[in-house]
């Protein structure tokens, strides 16, 4: 694969479909697992289609051949009790066999598929102890109430799981929810048919342990009558077994003493041991199957706690973001320049390629300000189309252009810079619109002599359609509240190319515009604080932009954005181990981009996943409900930085829209920058098609 393939965003999604196809099969196989896929009511329908249970067996014993409907089954003879145990293996069984090796008596354990595949060790020492083992299905499902393919499925991958531990097969059977003989519906007679080449194995007396009744009355129901003999049937997995095991012991305890001896089923049943070789075949299928569940789970395993995770740094970044932002609205800032003699002169350097679109609109909203001493300077880069032409067809005193061979956006900004004739520069993008008062409300902070550059409020001209109210609320939300936090914190990271002023001195000392990335903005105002210089953000100094109209216009933006936010990362990463100013940079800022522009956006789609993963297969909808709860957390800080920018909070119907389609397009963004990062693509400047369309902006520029 080349680099040019790597650029192609298409490659970029179908690595991630294949990554979440991964992802998804793994959270199937563990819903499949757990027993929560494909099953429903545990209770089965008696009827089953005129089937009817035989007499036969309703007046045998426990132990049937289901491919002999007309013999009864099999009963246990006097002064003997069969030992089973439903459900394991689990960490509760250990326990239970020590104190069957305690006592010496042999029991038949059923077991569930995927509880082997997770404590092999297990059920190896139940057969290296002597005792039978039968298939208690592999997820715990009942039989009677999923197809014939299902049943199959459940009888197989428990068999080939039991083959690759032990190397052998059983043919006993225990249906899950089964109990008694006369317990059995049509429909689970019609289940236990299908089950062919297995015997089933029910019970005499079910101790009904998994309700933690206590240990006497687990006793009790264990306990024959006279000198009957029975099947008792008790659990060693479902949850805590302490009562189960204790209640074991003391059973056998009265049970010896009344002179009953214990035995297996095919013991007592008088027929011949349940196991037979595996074949190889088997054997390698159980390993697959082993491995698969063993997979999966620790996917979901690692799903869960990146989800706990991921949701508490999104609500500590939330709960940040709101505290710092409330601080920075009730900040008293410096005291503005006291006359209109007191404000310094200005020089507006709009770099500009192919604006051809906006540029009369951004110029005329700079002319219109009410700033008294403003230089405007036009840096037309190698334009294409009539860029040029509009500026000079103004003919708008103070205004200056400037034509030079494409050179690319710093090289623009620093050859206005250079034809500047005042000490306060401010960049803009030649598709921004200021507000009337913008001017006034941005310089005003430099009257601070440590503020060397002032972030201004940057707002979507274009809100029409999801889209544009999409890119509205980021706006907004991410990067507004993130400025003031930045601005609280001392370690603004980005002066928008939108609107930013700085002072001559700051610009010369960090040496210009650098081209070293994509990101100029970032790179500048790193440098900016680096050299030891406070950068603060003026929410009232707005201007209008136009953002992205297409999908593709988006994706190109932000990948560029992204990518240069890593270079400039990158570039100013000794910030990290710096003191001062570079220090709060290096120490603050940088580890925020990090961790919320990068990382978080590389794994945030574990959120989703996993709240779709609860809702799906997990009995109990916690993490749904707490991704609910992470969504209304972010309605609330939406509406208070909507708030605090005074805008109207309708277009908020749209935010949990934003948060599934949208945030996923951002996301994969982030993972391309990424994957570009590391393979080493540098990517050349992408300059964005402009369509004019502002009529969201409060702003009348005429003629």
């Amino acid at each position: 694969m080349t680099s040019r393939d790597l650029k192609d965003p298409r490659v970029h999604w179908f690595f991630l479909i294949v990554l979440l196809t991964g992802i998804f099969l793994l959270l199937v196989v563990s819903g499949y697992t757990s027993g929560q896929l494909g099953e429903g009511d545990n209770s089965p329908a008696s009827e089953a289609g005129g089937i009817t249970v035989p007499n036969a067996v309703r007046e045998g014993g426990p132990i049937l051949d289901p491919s002999r409907p007309d013999a009864p089954g099999i009963a246990v003879p006097d002064k003997t009790v069969v030992l089973t145990f439903d459900d394991g293996p689990t960490s509760w069984t250990p326990r239970i066999l020590d104190v069957l090796d305690r006592q010496r008596v042999k029991a038949t354990f059923f077991v569930i598929g995927s509880h082997v595949a997770q404590k092999p060790d297990v059920l190896r020492r139940m057969v290296d102890e002597g005792h039978e083992v039968g298939v208690h299905t592999f997820t715990h499902v009942n039989l009677a109430n999923v197809p014939t393919w299902r049943q199959r499925l459940e009888l197989d991958q428990t068999q080939f799981a039991i083959a690759a531990v032990t190397g052998r097969a059983t043919d006993l059977l225990r249906p899950p929810y089964s109990s008694t003989v006369d317990g059995v519906t049509p429909s689970d007679w019609r289940a236990l048919v299908r089950s062919d080449n297995y015997r089933v194995v029910l019970t005499d007396l079910d101790t009904k342990d998994w309700q933690k009744p206590g240990v006497d009355k687990i006793t009790a129901a264990g306990t024959p009558r006279g000198n009957t003999g029975a099947v008792v049937m008790l659990h060693d997995g479902g949850g805590n077994r302490a009562q189960t095991a204790a209640g074991l012991d003391k059973l056998i305890v009265d049970l010896k003493s009344r002179g009953y001896r214990f035995e297996t089923v095919t013991q007592a049943a008088g027929v011949r041991s349940p196991w037979h070789p595996a074949d190889q075949s088997e054997e390698i299928r159980g390993h697959v199957v082993i491995s698969l569940v063993r997979i999966s789970d620790t996917a979901v395993t690692l799903l869960l706690w990146m989800f706990i995770l991921l949701a508490a740094l999104a609500v500590a970044r939330t709960l940040l973001l709101l505290t710092l932002a409330r601080r920075h609205a009730r900040t008293t800032i410096e005291p503005p320049f006291r006359s209109a003699a007191q404000l310094p002169g200005v020089t507006v350097v709009v770099p500009a390629y192919n604006e051809e679109l906006g540029i009369e609109a951004a110029v005329r909203s700079l002319v219109n300000s009410d700033y008294p001493l403003l230089e405007i300077i036009v840096v037309d880069d190698g334009s294409t189309d009539a860029t040029s032409a509009a500026v000079e067809a103004l003919g708008l005193p103070g205004v200056t252009l400037i034509r030079q061979a494409n050179a690319g956006k710093p090289a623009a900004l620093n050859t206005g810079i250079a034809a500047a004739k005042h000490d306060v520069l401010v960049l803009v993008d030649g598709d921004t619109v200021f507000e009337p008062d913008a001017m006034r409300a941005l310089v005003a902070p430099l009257a601070d002599p440590r503020v060397g550059a002032v972030s201004g409020n940057t707002k979507v001209g274009n809100r029409g359609g999801l889209l544009g109210r999409w890119q509205h609320i980021e706006y907004v939300i991410g990067f507004n509240l993130d400025r003031r936090m930045f601005d609280v914190l001392q370690c603004m990271p980005t002066v928008p190319g939108a609107i930013g002023a700085f002072r001559r001195s700051v610009l010369d000392d960090v040496g210009g515009v650098s081209d070293d990335t994509l990101a100029e903005d970032t790179d500048l105002t790193m440098a900016i604080c680096r050299a030891g210089w406070r950068v603060v953000y003026a929410p009232e100094a707005r201007a209008w932009t136009e953002a992205p109209s297409s999908l593709g216009q988006l994706w190109r933006q932000r990948y560029r954005w992204c990518y240069g936010t890593m270079q400039a990362m990158w570039k100013h990463k000794r910030a990290a181990i710096e003191r001062g100013a570079s220090g709060k940079l290096g120490r603050r800022g940088l580890p925020y981009l990090l961790a919320f522009q990068v990382l978080l956006p590389l794994l945030a789609p574990v959120i989703d996943v996993a709240a779709l993963y609860s809702v799906v297969f997990l009995p109990s909808p916690t993490i749904a409900y707490v991704w609910l709860a992470f969504l209304a957390l972010q309605y609330v800080s939406a509406a208070y930085a909507f708030i605090l920018d005074r805008e109207s909070l309708r277009p908020l119907w749209t935010l949990v829209l934003q948060q599934v389609v949208y945030r996923q397009l951002m996301y994969l963004v982030v993972i391309q920058s990424v994957a570009s990062a590391i393979y080493g693509i540098r990517l050349q400047w992408q300059k964005l098609r402009r369509t004019g369309d502002m009529h969201s902006a409060p702003i009348t520029v005429s003629p």
